[in-house]
């Protein structure tokens, strides 16, 4: 397949166009800032709030499928209006869509939430990811949309360098104790992607592991794994300290587990 990787720069985003490479696929990946080192795609420079430039890159790439790994957590513009960009664009040249959303369209009031479970954000963030869906549905009905979570991998994730900075004391700050979520492991989510990618399966689909667990248990499991002292690690309550957003969701993927081959291991598992 020709595969454009929107955001391939990015964790998430080079995972896919590694393993999209590595199965035999064209891989065009795009960047914001400065392109990927990995020589498995072609890089190219893309604002996906440039409505015109996407529109003329897909154009141009003619891709079979479209995989948006595009966002910036504190901007509406590239997290929403990207959205609806990439989809446009997708849409109009008869490229299938796997965009990627998140488990922040939750306020965590319930205690779960099942593929068919309606957005309540409670933060921007939230609402931005909430708007991009509801974009990408109206503008590519075809496309495959998967929430996900806290990803992780071999060190390179957020959540990694910050328990190695908060284990260092080179970061002052707490893991909270009541701010669960379901992790994946990047290799994980990158796989069940393109398996949905070659599939051209659309709807709505969660890709999470299978483990529950809180941002200071994950810390502690990241810590063992790499051989931090799990004790130096501050703990705290997010509902007592902040900042504001969701405490408990969790993401309900059974129905997504029914049509995927790909195995969503749970952080205990590969942390361990």
């Amino acid at each position: 397949m020709r595969v454009l990787v929107v955001g391939a720069s990015g964790f998430l985003g080079g995972e896919v166009a590694r393993r999209a490479h590595l199965a035999g696929h064209r891989v065009v990946g795009t960047y914001l800032r400065r392109p990927g080192t990995s020589s498995a795609a072609s890089w190219v420079r893309l604002d996906v709030r440039e409505r015109s430039r996407v529109r003329e890159l897909v154009a141009a790439e003619r891709p079979q499928v479209v995989v948006n790994a595009a966002y910036r957590q504190s901007e509406w513009s590239a997290t929403a209006d990207g959205a609806a960009h990439v989809a446009a664009g997708a849409a109009e040249h008869g490229a299938h869509l796997v965009h990627v959303s998140s488990d922040a369209v939750f306020s965590g009031r319930a205690d779960h939430y099942d593929e068919d479970a309606l957005p309540d954000p409670i933060t921007p963030y939230g609402a931005a990811k909430a708007a991009a869906e509801t974009a990408v549905r109206a503008l590519h009905p075809q496309a495959a949309l998967v929430r996900t979570s806290l990803i992780v991998g071999q060190g390179a994730s957020v959540h990694e360098r910050r328990v190695h900075a908060l284990a260092s004391g080179e970061q002052d700050g707490v893991l909270f104790t009541d701010d669960v979520r379901c992790p994946v492991h990047v290799s994980d989510l990158a796989r069940a992607l393109l398996e949905l990618a070659q599939q051209e399966r659309g709807g709505m689909f969660h890709v999470v592991g299978e483990d529950a667990v809180s941002r200071h248990e994950l810390g502690v499991l990241i810590a063992r794994r790499d051989g931090l002292d799990p004790d130096a690690l501050p703990a705290g309550l997010r509902a007592r300290t902040g900042p504001p957003g969701a405490l408990r969701v969790y993401l309900d993927c059974a129905a997504t587990r029914g049509v995927l081959g790909t195995e969503l291991r749970g952080a205990r598992r590969f942390l361990a």
